[in-house]
């Protein structure tokens, strides 16, 4: 072709995000975790976060109901918000980062039909796959606390069955997570583990192991699979690596609690020396003034990004580059 039609012009990217990754975000998702090792995934819990993940260098990154519904709401993770309120919450902290998100899909908010509803906003809003759960909604418990209950098996895969159903891209990952172990022991969370498997889910994270012994029998029970484990660091727990975890079986390493309690005693901290600021120290916050980092503020939520699309098409500025 000739004339303008031949011109070649820049594309615009998102700011400050480079070459776009190929694939759909399933695909990506899939590509991250075959990677031949473990697959260490931080919660995002706000779309700065997100940010700064994908910026640290990680492949992914999860999405988990005890954070994003303690950052976005203030509320603890214990079945008080709905499918609404959550992807109000999560359609920012995926779009804010180009690496894939595996998100909490909790027990699909309801039956089958909800379960279809969720899988849908999901997916439309761009995550790479999900967790669908079995534990009961009612009793709902918290981070690494045992579930007081949970579905039958058979309606659990019926769920899970509807949520398989409903994606349209067949690389979106739905993995299924079992809380049988508090309520029913470690044989029976394996067994529904391995059920969910023959329905076809991708994947399953056996949660609220605590013990080396625990670790063990899941990891060599879905060796070779998308096998997730959640770590929770505690003085009570197995101070393992993720290549230590890895080599038990477990291809997906994830720290739930890593980022968002560390931001919360962080601000607590600052806040208090706020308060002796204000009751006339004037030395209350200059111990900390090496902690502060504009530069890398500014760079998270890539002003000069920003500022060059202002600047290129600011009026009577140049519009188009050859």
């Amino acid at each position: 072709m000739t004339g303008a039609c031949s011109e070649t012009k820049t594309p615009i990217l998102s700011p400050g995000r480079g070459d776009i990754a190929t694939g759909t975000p399933g695909a990506r998702l899939r590509r991250a975790h075959a990677a031949g090792k473990p697959m260490v995934s931080p919660l995002a819990h706000d779309a700065l976060s997100a940010r700064l993940i994908e910026r640290a260098g990680f492949q992914a990154f999860n999405i988990g109901g005890s954070s994003l519904l303690a950052a976005n709401y203030a509320l603890p993770d214990l079945g008080l918000a709905g499918l609404g309120e959550m992807a109000a919450a999560m359609g920012p902290v995926i779009a804010a980062a180009e690496i894939p998100a595996l998100v909490d899909a909790d027990d699909g908010y309801g039956d089958a039909k909800a379960v279809v509803r969720t899988v849908r906003a999901i997916e439309h809003m761009g995550a790479g796959g999900f967790l669908i759960e079995d534990q009961d909604r009612i009793v709902k418990q918290p981070e690494a606390n045992a579930a007081r209950s949970v579905a039958t098996v058979e309606a659990f895969i019926a769920k899970l069955k509807a949520a398989l159903d409903t994606r349209l891209d067949p690389d979106l990952v739905v993995i299924a997570r079992t809380d049988a172990l508090g309520a029913h022991g470690l044989a029976e969370a394996i067994h529904r583990g391995e059920k969910s498997l023959e329905a076809g889910a991708d994947g399953v994270f056996v949660a609220g192991l605590k013990t080396l012994d625990e670790y063990r029998q899941v990891g060599a029970a879905f060796r070779g699979g998308w096998n997730a484990v959640a770590v929770f660091e505690s003085p009570d727990m197995p101070a393992l690596t993720p290549q230590a975890f890895f080599d038990l079986g477990f291809s997906q390493v994830v720290y739930p609690a890593a980022l968002i309690q560390r931001v919360v005693r962080t601000i607590e901290l600052t806040l208090q020396k706020m308060l002796g600021l204000a009751r006339g120290d004037r030395q209350a916050l200059a111990d900390t003034l090496e902690e502060l980092s504009p530069q890398g503020f500014r760079a998270a939520v890539d002003l000069a990004g920003w500022q060059a699309i202002e600047a290129r098409y600011a009026e009577g500025g140049e519009r188009q580059t050859g």
